[in-house]
């Protein structure tokens, strides 16, 4: 493995999309054709419950939703928990 430092890299620069997973909802198909705006779909997960954080189908962390300060006041953002050791899993 190469031990050059991330920042000489020149794949550091490269942005990729990490999707975060709050939870999993399961409606019965006619629940989902009588939804309009406004309607609530509950999920399989509590607010306080951790959140997973993947890349494609990868999963690479957990972490807790938390609200930015500052500047960002009012931003959703997730406090890593859990860093996936990608060599043996969690």
């Amino acid at each position: 493995m190469d031990d050059t430092p991330p920042s000489s890299n020149p794949f550091s620069q490269v942005p990729i999309e990490i999707t975060i997973s709050v939870g999993k909802a399961r409606p019965l198909v006619r629940d989902l054709l009588r939804m309009k705006r406004d309607s609530i779909l509950p999920l399989d997960r509590r607010v306080e419950d951790p959140v997973e954080l993947y890349v494609g189908d990868k999963l690479i962390a957990r972490g807790e939703l938390t609200e930015m300060e500052g500047e960002s006041n009012g931003q959703l953002a997730v406090r890593l928990t859990e860093v996936v050791d990608l060599q043996n899993g969690l």
